[in-house]
């Protein structure tokens, strides 16, 4: 299909940026760096994979099926090229309760009911709301996130086979010490020193990969005694198969798995598209928000369908496939079909990779996604965005990334409405039109938040016998801005004063017409002594 035809058919389903190939043509160097990119994305999926599965309590092809799936999908219908997604910890803390308590069928259940309302909310649009989350919140979430990132890892200075499974996620476990914790610190190191050599030298390779390759040569060449992939638990298997969730079709059913579906779809989405909103600065290319909603609900669809555990973006790997080149949907596929080949022919090489370099390499994305200049501007912001900062952070570790997301935009959604509140005040002048009037020009917005300073500002006992309310810098926005409005002038009605409004918008216009408030409407000076008169004999503000 000619790539002009195949632009203007994405445009009119207003699918965002679905090409293989690149703007500057897909070249032999693009090639090689996208499959070099998937092949390390796919290298680090696996221990995570694995880890967030035993986080769920459920089997580890159940997580591995699922970062196979999921990563597939959104890499070939997702809102943006260079996501990688696959099973996560977010999820997977949500999931252990439920497995816990009604076993691993219900789970695929819910998967798939996920999905569906991840598809709806893509359908609805809703995923432009991200919009709305403020820039502080931004910059705790990836502060918070990467504390996370370097926090899962701790796991892996555990001595294998000693942790256990309590229904809560994997807990307990003996650390490393000795000289089998410094052979492992000291491989951490040769990994992130070689990451971070690496791009002076040659960018043939991308630097994690190289980073691997090397320290596993090193501790398969040496034959080192370190914790490695295959001590974690055995990664072979065979390909997903088709397999309808055994629950009963029944109401009990529904109740049981609802509450769980929407609490992972709502921490999906907001993962995803705050992932989304990430890798687009950094790649300088904007990407579609209701097309990744739906592109993460068809992939929990249908992983729920194959035996797999659901899953969303993942910004630690998706900064992996970014760092390492990875800038188109190939790099994405060939990390889910490098994953499906450790599974099904090459798990036993894959299982002899020494756990200390996929440290390494998250330890650098930890580097590498922390928002370090945040730390400097916590003192240039105003103190509410410094708080929103350290707040978004504090409980994206403490409790989960949507919890953080939702205090974080509710706090700084009350501090917006506080400061415009304080900006209501007026101007006092006399009627250059109307004898003997005053005229109160208001300036600063008048809603919820200014309604009662709004109604401050008036002398209603000294005021003369006519007032013009002027609204040319202000602006009228909802129910509680009409209802003050009503108010002042219920107050003159009883002193047998007469009020007018002055300059208020069309939409003003509309809003109180629409509420039964004035029974003129003119394009300009509309007189408001018949809107008291109107509202006391229809009884809409009862109570003048």
């Amino acid at each position: 299909m000619p790539r002009a035809l195949l632009a203007s058919f994405a445009n009119r389903l207003a699918i965002p940026d679905l090409r293989w190939v690149p703007d500057e043509g897909l070249t032999f160097t693009r090639l090689r760096i996208e499959l070099l990119s998937g092949l390390t994305v796919a290298l680090a999926l696996v221990p995570e994979a694995v880890a967030f599965a035993f986080v769920a309590g459920v089997h580890p092809l159940v997580g591995l099926y699922a970062a196979f799936l999921v990563g597939l999908i959104t890499a070939l219908i997702g809102g943006r090229p260079g996501m990688i997604s696959g099973a996560t910890g977010a999820l997977a803390v949500v999931m252990v309760a439920l497995v816990a308590q009604h076993g691993v069928e219900y789970l695929f259940a819910t998967v798939v009911l996920m999905g569906i309302m991840q598809i709806i909310a893509g359908a609805m649009h809703w995923g432009r709301f991200i919009r709305l989350v403020p820039h502080p919140v931004m910059l705790g979430f990836v502060n918070g996130l990467a504390i996370v990132i370097f926090l899962a890892q701790m796991g892996q200075f555990k001595v294998p086979g000693t942790m256990e499974n309590t229904g809560h996620g994997m807990s307990g476990g003996e650390w490393l010490s000795g000289m089998q914790l410094y052979t492992m610190l000291g491989l951490v190191a040769l990994t992130m020193a070689v990451i971070w050599v690496m791009p002076r030298i040659t960018r043939i390779i991308p630097a994690p990969l190289a980073g691997i390759v090397v320290v596993a040569a090193l501790v398969i060449g040496i034959g080192l005694d370190v914790p490695r992939v295959g001590d974690l638990a055995s990664i072979e298997g065979g390909l997903p198969s088709f397999h309808i969730p055994m629950v009963p079709l029944t109401w009990e059913t529904f109740e049981i798995i609802l509450p769980y579906a929407l609490i992972l779809a709502a921490i999906g989405l907001i993962e995803s598209l705050l992932t989304l909103n990430l890798v687009g600065e950094i790649t300088g290319k904007r990407g579609g928000a209701s097309q990744e909603c739906i592109a993460q609900g068809t992939a929990n669809v249908v992983t729920g369908f194959f035996g797999g555990m659901g899953g969303c973006a993942m910004i630690g790997q998706s900064m992996i496939n970014v760092k390492s080149g990875g800038r188109t949907r190939i790099a994405g596929i060939a990390a889910a079909l490098f994953l499906l080949l450790f599974i099904l022919v090459g798990s036993s090489m894959i299982e002899q990779i020494p756990l200390a370099a996929l440290v390494g390499v998250m330890f650098m994305v930890v580097i590498g996604t922390f928002a370090w200049n945040s730390l400097n501007i916590l003192r240039k912001v105003p103190l509410t965005d410094a708080f929103v900062i350290v707040l978004v952070t504090v409980v994206t570790v403490m409790e989960d990334l949507a919890v953080a997301v939702v205090v974080g935009v509710i706090v700084s959604a009350l501090a917006y409405a506080w400061n415009n509140a304080k900006r209501i005040h007026v101007v006092k002048r006399e009627s250059e039109t109307e004898e003997g009037a005053q005229v109160y020009e208001i300036q600063g917005p008048l809603f919820f938040g200014s309604s009662e300073g709004f109604i401050e500002l008036f002398d209603v006992p000294n005021d003369p016998e006519i007032v013009i309310i002027d609204f040319a810098a202000s602006r009228v926005v909802d129910q509680s801005a009409l209802q003050a409005i009503e108010n002042i002038a219920g107050k003159y009605e009883a002193a047998g004063k007469r009020v007018m409004l002055r300059h208020l918008s069309r939409d003003c216009h509309k809003l109180l017409n629409k509420a039964g408030h004035l029974m003129v409407d003119s394009d300009d000076d509309p007189d408001y002594e018949l809107a008291v008169d109107y509202s006391v004999r229809t009884g809409i503000l009862g109570g003048h």
